[in-house]
């Protein structure tokens, strides 16, 4: 049986209408001012990172860093935003699923299921 992560995410590309594949995703944790790589994924062929990270986090402040810049590049479109960083707070045990909506000028992001 294959667990998930914590911590989990999906891109969508808002342009095409299609999930977003081969977008390299790291995952910090905040240790003072510093922030700590703990984990490092790229999105799956449905635009999802499933195994990012361990199974179980402790509350803190935490970054999903997206390389938007690789994932445009990759199919020759020009982008404003060459990475975009999501910080949130993790206070409990349930699964956090943080989704990014992406497309070449905008980004958007909400608290997911």
């Amino acid at each position: 049986m294959t667990t998930v992560s914590h911590i989990t995410t999906h891109v969508l590309d808002a342009v095409q209408g299609f999930p977003a594949p081969g977008v390299p995703v790291q995952l910090f944790a905040q240790e003072g001012e510093q922030w700590q790589v703990i984990a490092e994924a790229v999105t799956d062929a449905d635009g999802r990172a499933k195994q990012l990270g361990p199974e179980a986090l402790p509350a803190g402040t935490y970054r999903l860093r997206f390389d938007t810049g690789a994932y445009f590049a990759e199919r020759g479109i020009p982008t404003f935003y060459p990475e975009a960083l999501l910080t949130f707070v993790i206070d409990d045990a349930r699964h956090y699923h943080v989704p990014l909506l992406l497309s070449p000028f905008a980004y958007s992001t909400y608290r997911g299921s």
